[in-house]
């Protein structure tokens, strides 16, 4: 993928993130389905400007929704968890 910006879709704030970050130094986003380790590790090297150690990735399908007599299913979705080398930081709620 070309476009960075289109690698990481969003930050996933939720409690297991944040209790992640605190311990381990990792950071959870989402990225999408198509989007490989080398690529994510690029993308928030070169967005945040922060050395990554390592990247976890975990696939998840979409679930299926039912309205009425229509059946439809939600869109695939990857989620990455990125710890960061010692030392490095990222502030998502940064005072400007």
């Amino acid at each position: 993928m070309k476009d960075l910006h289109r690698v990481i879709t969003s930050p996933l704030i939720t409690e297991k993130g944040t209790l992640v970050n605190e311990q381990g130094n990792q950071f959870v986003f989402k990225v999408r389905p198509e989007a490989n380790k080398v690529e994510i590790r690029h993308a928030v090297e070169t967005l945040f400007k922060v050395k990554v150690d390592k990247v976890r990735t975990i696939n998840y399908l979409g679930k299926y929704r039912r309205v009425g007599k229509s059946i439809g299913q939600r869109p695939r979705w990857k989620k990455a968890y990125v710890t960061l080398a010692a030392g490095q930081r990222i502030d998502f709620f940064e005072s400007v």
